[in-house]
């Protein structure tokens, strides 16, 4: 993992796509769900954990940004 920068830009298979795609919309789930959380937290004052959810949910968030740009290349 790590940076693309200077790959050569490869499709899925056509028989990933919709595994790839539920996939990404299971982590969106999953992102809104940790997000109330954190919202939950920090409402709570519970900074440690909200600060922690925070990251999980970025984490999310970009994991589901990355698997739409491959799902975009393999149309």
């Amino acid at each position: 993992m790590g940076d693309d920068d200077g790959m050569v830009p490869q499709r899925p298979e056509p028989s990933e796509l919709s595994e790839l795609s539920s996939i990404a919309s299971s982590l969106e789930q999953i992102s809104r769900r940790v997000t109330a959380l954190a919202d939950a937290a920090t409402g709570a004052k519970r900074d440690e954990v909200a600060g922690s959810l925070i990251a999980v949910e970025r984490a999310l968030v970009g994991a589901v940004r990355r698997l739409e740009r491959l799902l975009e290349t393999g149309r």
